[in-house]
């Protein structure tokens, strides 16, 4: 596969792969969390090789047909729903504003999400099989859980992080692998990308810098969202 990582000059968006009408399945299920929280979970065709726990789930679940179009292994997506009120979502995704909101939401993705696709689906794979994937506000939920949670998630998709959550001046000793992608439009959320780049090196982690002309949205981290895959999980 075409290696798109950047670590010089930034490159152009690529084209997404073309998402016909998807082969595979979504499944929702309210859990009880906050009053009832729904997980959306795109069931690959075939026997999942891969699963991604994803924040904001009610859109990046159905990005299934993207990695479908793409030379990927079979991958789950398990996409937790998000809060509309973005005081609450940050709160929620970002341990550094309301930690309290912030552990009982990690308890629920992490644990409880967890423990249903086991149940619902059969789905235990190893962390070395298993990403987690946010983006913006997203991207500090999937840094966050990712350096608290290395045993479950082998690597971290990130895309155009937010500034809330920054590193440590001392990361823990075992982090993922992770993929950051940021655009050149957006460059308060590009600096924070290299930000966590840069200390996430220093830390002796495995990290790719993804730089692309592009502004701050999803069409950047749909683009990017299968080569993160293929990145952590292409043979």
């Amino acid at each position: 596969m075409e290696d798109h990582r950047a670590d010089g000059a930034p490159e152009a968006l690529p084209e997404p792969p073309r998402a016909d009408p998807i082969a595979g399945e979504l499944v929702s299920e309210t859990l009880d969390y906050d009053g009832g929280r729904r997980v959306t979970v795109y069931v690959p065709p075939d026997p999942p090789e891969a699963v991604v726990f994803a924040g904001d789930g009610q859109g990046i679940s159905r990005w299934g047909g993207f990695l479908e179009a793409a030379d990927v292994p079979s991958t789950m997506i398990v996409g937790v729903h998000g809060l509309a009120d973005e005081t609450a979502r940050l709160h929620e995704y970002s341990p550094v504003f309301d930690a309290e909101r912030f552990a009982a939401h990690e308890r629920f993705f992490v644990t409880d999400a967890g423990r249903w696709i086991r149940a619902r689906f059969g789905i235990a794979l190893p962390a070395e099989r298993t990403a987690i994937f946010g983006a913006s506000a997203g991207g500090e939920l999937a840094l966050a859980l990712g350096l608290r949670h290395p045993d479950l998630y082998g690597a971290v998709f990130c895309g155009s992080p937010g500034g809330g959550y920054q590193p440590a001046s001392v990361l823990p000793p075992r982090i993922p692998r992770t993929y950051l992608v940021a655009g050149t439009l957006e460059p308060f959320f590009l600096g924070n990308a290299t930000r966590w780049a840069a200390a996430l090196r220093e830390a002796g982690a495995d990290v790719v810098l993804s730089e692309r002309v592009a502004s701050h949205g999803s069409a950047l981290w749909r683009a990017e969202f299968p080569l993160m895959v293929a990145w952590a999980f292409g043979q």
